[in-house]
């Protein structure tokens, strides 16, 4: 298993401030489904942490970057390519995040949206008046050159922020490499491998960043590591205690 890289996280980019009103608008109506308290609570971090990293910080450089805890978390998937089992590592994979970082997610369907590097994360003529759901997709290699070497998926997610407020991720997407997904559950304990690696894109998603400890998921190539070990835990903890920023 050593050998394949798991992911490559998307750079974030920070907004420093929005246009919410008028024709053209650039975000949706604030506090889209925002609700007064977190809607689920994160896991307690394992006693004595472990090594993890944040994607993105705040301006005091110690909060993380995170989602939105007081509102759920919406994905789309493009089924375009999917190899065998893709729906059960997708919502495995969600049900995992989710149970660790207590965001909630919906499951709003499929989608026939492409993957692009410059996506834009407010859609109304597509999703409406909210922000544009999470993409995932499984991508060829035409559409991901990176997916060329040994990269197996890449994830990553957008923040913006009102003013001074807190940045707050909105959306994002996760890409995963068809070809190479199709070849690692045709293995003998693919399956898990196939697992762990989406696991870890997920992580990316929602603000985790490669870790140079090997005894973590987060580590940059797969290992014998199959699941969200001590360090991993710890900072998907603090990611599902973000701020709520019904200005958003």
């Amino acid at each position: 298993m050593v050998g394949v890289v798991a992911a490559a996280a998307v750079a974030v980019e920070l907004l420093p401030g929005l246009e919410a009103t008028g024709a053209d608008r650039t975000a949706p109506t604030a506090g889209i489904e925002a609700a007064d308290d977190p809607l689920g609570t994160p896991l307690a971090p394992p006693a004595g942490g472990g090594a993890h990293q944040f994607a993105q910080l705040q301006d005091d450089g110690v909060a993380p970057v995170a989602y939105d805890p007081c509102r759920p978390v919406h994905y789309v998937v493009r089924p375009d390519n999917a190899p065998y089992g893709a729906d059960l590592l997708v919502s495995d994979a969600v049900a995992r995040i989710s149970a660790v970082t207590g965001l909630q997610f919906i499951d709003d369907g499929a989608t026939d949206e492409a993957p692009s590097d410059t996506r834009d994360p407010f859609q109304p003529d597509r999703y409406g008046d909210r922000w544009a759901p999470v993409l995932i997709t499984w991508d060829t290699v035409a559409e991901q050159p990176d997916f060329a070497a040994d990269v197996a998926g890449q994830a990553g997610s957008l923040a913006v922020s009102v003013g001074d407020g807190s940045a707050v991720y909105v959306t994002g997407a996760v890409e995963l490499d068809a070809a190479q997904f199709t070849e690692i559950v045709g293995r003998p304990g693919g399956q898990a491998v196939a697992r762990a690696i989406v696991l870890h894109e997920f992580a990316h998603l929602v603000g985790l960043d490669h870790v140079d400890d090997p005894a973590q998921l987060m580590y940059p190539t797969t290992s014998a590591v199959l699941d969200f070990a001590a360090g991993d835990l710890t900072g998907l903890s603090r990611l599902g205690a973000g701020a709520c920023v019904p200005a958003l």
